[in-house]
Formats: structure tokens, sequence, C-alpha cells
């Protein structure tokens, strides 16, 4: 007779998980998961920057695509964010699926993603969404909540019709990982750890290499 009871994720067997020799494939079964585990915002990370004194700042931001190239979100160049990554273009992100018991660190240079793939991708939000873009200052101190909604007003009049462009300065990055490392939790602490890094003046090109990581 089949078996069929269903386990708490800290019982799971990490068995396949453990014997990955790839990290990307890996992620993509981890995130699938997710994507039907995670009751909410599956695609969320956070995203760790430092700033012109080496002072850290992090932030959540949904993750709006990946593939062996990288992790993709979009914001502002004159946010926070985006003004930390122009003077230090490095980063680091952390995928926390509590539902699962899981979570990935990623790190690695950072690249502004090209005008044609940040057009494709204001193009498909919500038109609500589109002219907010238009009419935040993003990071910028903001006198009144009314100021926003008027600022947003004025948009939404400019933009009754057709398509609304995107704004100059919106974009988006692609973090290329250097360093992956997948985390599972398991009883009494006695947790589950992976790390693949890849090293080199390219380290695109260069092999993964793994280690299993005392929790």
């Amino acid at each position: 007779m089949t078996d069929t009871t269903i386990k708490h994720p800290s019982q799971l067997t990490s068995g396949d998980f453990t014997a990955a020799e790839e990290p990307f494939s890996l992620f993509a079964e981890w995130f699938a998961e997710a994507v039907t585990g995670e009751p909410n915002d599956p695609n969320a990370m956070a995203l760790a920057t430092v700033d012109p004194d080496g002072l850290p700042d992090v932030r959540m931001v949904l993750m709006k695509g990946y593939d062996a190239d990288g992790f993709v979100f979009y914001s502002h160049i004159a946010s926070q964010k985006g003004q930390e990554l122009a003077a230090n273009p490095k980063a680091a992100l952390l995928f926390h699926w509590k539902s699962l018991r899981r979570q990935v660190r990623i790190r690695g240079p950072v690249t502004p993603v090209t005008a044609e793939e940040a057009d494709a991708y204001f193009a498909s939000r919500p038109k609500q969404a589109q002219i907010g873009a238009w009419a935040s200052k993003q990071s910028q101190p903001l006198e009144s909540r009314f100021a926003f909604e008027q600022a947003i007003a004025r948009e939404a009049a400019k933009h009754l019709i057709g398509s609304v462009p995107r704004p100059p300065g919106w974009t988006g990055w692609r973090i290329t990982p250097q360093r992956f490392e997948f985390w599972h939790d398991r009883p009494f602490r006695l947790h589950d750890r992976i790390e693949f890094r890849r090293d080199g003046a390219d380290a695109t090109d260069s092999a993964w290499t793994k280690v299993r990581l005392y929790p």
C-alpha cells in the first residue's frame, strides 16, 4: 500500500538536494515548489547593496525573471538601490521560503538589463503601476500622501489614451551569481547547507565547485 502521509518540510529527505552538481537547475526545482507551496510572493527576495561608506542596505524586491545569466529585478536609477549599484555594482540576494523551511543566498556582480528588456517588462505592467512609476520620485522626500496622489492624477490625465512609455531612468538589473548557498531546515538545528561557487577573471565561464557547510 502506498504511504500518502504528508510530511512536514523539515522531515523531507534532502538527498536529491545535496547530490545536485549545478545550482541553476536546483534553484529552478526549489522555486517551482515555492510557487505551489509558498502562500505569498514566492519571487520575493531580499536585495543587499552597500552605500559609499560601506554600510549595507537591504530591502525586499520582486524577482521578475531568471536564467543562466542571472536574476532580474526592476527599479529606478535615482532610487537608493540604483545609486548604490551605480557606485558599487555588486549585490547579494536572499530567498526565504518559510513555508518550505528553505532559503537560497546568492552573491555576484550586477549589470543593467538592456533597454529592450526594460521596455518589454514595463509594457507588461498594469497601467496604474506604469502611471505610478511616472508619478513617483523614488526614494526622494515626500511632503504628504496627498501630494503623491495629485502627481498620480496628473500623470493619469496625460496617459488617458494609448500606451504608457517607460520613464527615463526606470530600468532593471541582472545579478550574475558567483555564489549560491542552499539551506534546508532539519530537526534540532542540524540543517543542510550546500554552497556552489565559481571563481576566476570571468567567473561566468568557470566550472561550479560544491562544498557542504556546517550548519
